[in-house]
């Protein structure tokens, strides 16, 4: 992480307003549509006026061409800031403790126009001068370092790398500004740096940092790899001519990285309250907890019979619920590029777009996963008008003589597992979905039951009471449900749970367990679908870290599927996505320490195709592209051979 630089006058922290982690400095502010505004409202803290002294006034402006009376320092800056400081009770922002430094590039000669300077900012001692006020940087025809004293004490200086400062002048230096083309003429903010110029700039900013001072580059190249290079590298103050880009991608720092290690985060919960009914009571990720201190193992497959003509006895089916490839390209980022889901060789694409929209949800992208039915969004297997129901392939699986079990890591009455025993063209329908899991045909139900275990569901079900009348026998044990025969529901509010490191075997276990069960339940074999919920909800929360939890806990499940079907030899499994969710995008990182930086483009379903995986006899069957309906119809065709 970038480290804490503690300064008498300026407090710098990674964990500020917005979780800025560095300073952005307005540069050339004055020819903003709203000078000083705009930079404000994005949170810079570094705001730079050029000024002139003409005609003893203080004019703002780039040439002396540009001057008018108009565009003056006090009306322009020494006001708007003023009225700001004071009317948020001594602080520049309401939700921060940052100082704002003021940098005021002298154009004219500084023994005639700094006096003025002077004049100007001591009229408000308060803002200026106070030890919390307003930190002035003078930059631009800085004085001589030798008449650093002659000025206020509240007057500091932009400093110069080539420069060699007294402890006294050092002190009224509050940055040091150098060009970055004295450390790298080549480098354009695009790619990598070559050597030799990495290697000036990391001793650059090393010097400054051994000065105690903050350190500012101008003539430096802007755009995503550029911020996050300089972040990376320590520079402290990132200057700007696009004040809302460069503040858009560093706002909310935290949700956009994941680290291997413990790190400080930025406390309190990201959530989101744009999901369905069924998981309405999500309540958000608690974001310290979104950490990992070391890499997760991973399986290799022995591929003995994957891909061969053999008999099919069980299937396997694992569905991320918002799984996109760029959710399992950042989980294997983090995993040094190791999971266990890309040691699967077969692999495919699906398109999941709906009968009646260009992008799916869960309920139409499950549907289809379920029943090899075009479905139509928010409808649970059936078709536009509800009044036919799409067999799932638990259905089809029980008509065979096999077991079946449905495991969900969320509410078992949301849309993916209920497409595979539920029929409604609604999902929020959570009454009718949850009737008609009581009266199910499958072995083994099993997830989170909205915290209503052993009373009354808010749809009205006497959870309990149901499920004794249907046959079923009822445990809140999820990790221990092999230990019962017969048809079962659990019901364990720790699979609403999100993944952390203390619970991120927890899906793997269960799905050991729930393979075990299926295993005892039917000599015939068995169909298992198990579904990774929050990926998902990470997406529709814009919490990159949650994301990454979520497809390592997902992978762990993959690894015992994997490990089953080559202890067993008959077993093929297959892991896709019912649709994708957020627009991830990956922007950077470092595969050492295991850190991904990513960005949602969005808060809900993207159209983006999805991967297919899968493994076993009659593996390679999945390679190619296609539309998800095809996907349920191989595995049909497949266990019929």
């Amino acid at each position: 992480m970038k480290r804490l630089i503690l300064i008498p006058f300026l407090f710098v922290s990674v964990l500020t307003w917005a979780q800025l982690p560095v300073i952005l400095h307005s540069h050339n502010d004055y020819n903003r549509t709203a000078p000083f505004w705009e930079a404000y409202s994005q949170h810079c803290a570094s705001i730079e006026a050029d000024v002139f002294l003409s005609d003893g006034k203080l004019l703002v402006g780039h040439d002396e061409e540009d001057l008018t009376p108009e565009r003056n320092l006090d009306a322009m800056y020494i006001q708007p800031i003023v009225q700001t400081f004071r009317s948020n009770g001594g602080r520049m922002w309401k939700d921060s403790p940052d100082r704002l430094i003021l940098m005021i590039e002298l154009k004219s000669p500084a023994e005639d126009e700094l006096p003025e300077v002077v004049k100007a900012l001591e009229k408000y001692p308060d803002v200026f001068s106070s030890e919390n006020g307003v930190r002035i940087a003078i930059t631009g025809n800085v004085p001589p370092k030798e008449d650093f004293l002659k000025y206020p004490s509240w007057i500091g200086y932009d400093g110069d790398i080539r420069d060699d400062y007294s402890p006294m002048q050092l002190e009224r230096v509050v940055l040091v500004s150098n060009s970055f083309r004295m450390f790298s003429r080549k480098w354009n903010g695009k790619g990598r740096m070559i050597d030799p110029e990495l290697a000036a700039v990391k001793a650059a900013i090393e010097k400054v940092h051994s000065w105690g001072k903050p350190i500012r580059f101008w003539d430096a190249p802007e755009g995503t790899t550029a911020y996050f290079t300089f972040w990376k590298l320590g520079v402290d103050i990132i200057g700007t001519d696009k004040p809302a880009v460069a503040s858009q991608f560093f706002s909310d720092w935290g949700n956009k990285n994941f680290i291997i290690g413990r790190h400080n985060v930025q406390s309190g919960v990201t959530g989101t309250k744009k999901l369905d009914k069924a998981t309405r009571s999500f309540s958000g990720f608690q974001n310290e907890k979104l950490q990992l201190s070391a890499r997760i193992p991973t399986y290799t497959p022995t591929y003995r019979k994957d891909g061969c003509k053999g008999k099919i006895k069980n299937v396997v089916f694992l569905i991320g619920d918002g799984m996109g490839i760029n959710q399992i390209a950042a989980g294997a980022y983090a995993n040094r590029r190791d999971l266990s889901l890309l040691k699967i060789k077969s692999t495919g694409i699906q398109f999941y777009n709906p009968q009646d929209d260009f992008i799916g949800d869960s309920a139409s992208g499950g549907s289809a996963l379920a029943t090899g039915k075009m479905s139509w969004t928010r409808h649970i297997a059936t078709n536009h008008d509800g009044s036919e129901a799409y067999p799932s392939l638990a259905d089809y699986f029980k008509d065979m003589g096999k077991a079946t079990g449905i495991v969900s890591l969320g509410d078992i009455a949301d849309a993916t597992p209920a497409v595979f025993y539920g029929h409604t063209s609604e999902r929020d329908s959570t009454e009718l979905i949850t009737r008609a899991m009581l009266s199910s045909k499958a072995d083994l139900i099993c997830g989170s039951g909205r915290g209503c275990i052993e009373g009354t569901r808010e749809d009205g079900i006497d959870m309990l009471s149901g499920i004794k009348a249907n046959g079923y026998s009822y445990t809140n044990d999820a990790v221990e449900v092999d230990k019962v025969s017969g048809k079962l529901i659990c019901l364990d509010n720790r699979m609403g749970e999100y993944a952390t490191e203390e619970n991120l075997h927890f899906l793997a276990d269960i799905t050991r367990a729930s393979i075990k069960k299926l295993q005892k339940d039917s000599r015939k074999g068995f169909f298992l679908m198990v579904e990774g919920a929050k990926i998902d909800y990470a997406g529709h929360s814009d919490c990159f870290p949650a994301s990454v939890l979520e497809q390592l806990s997902f992978d762990l499940a993959i690894a015992e599927a994997l490990r089953f079907a080559d202890e067993d030899g008959h077993t093929l499994v297959v892991v896709t996505a019912d649709h994708e969710t957020g627009g991830l995008t990956i922007l950077d990182g470092d595969l050492e320490s295991g850190h991904v930086l990513a960005v949602y483009n969005s808060d809900d379903h993207t159209p983006t195709v999805v991967p297919v995986f899968a493994y076993g006899p009659g593996s390679r069957e999945f390679i190619g592209t296609y539309m998800n309906i095809e996907i349920p119809a191989k595995i049909k065709k497949l266990v019929r051979k």
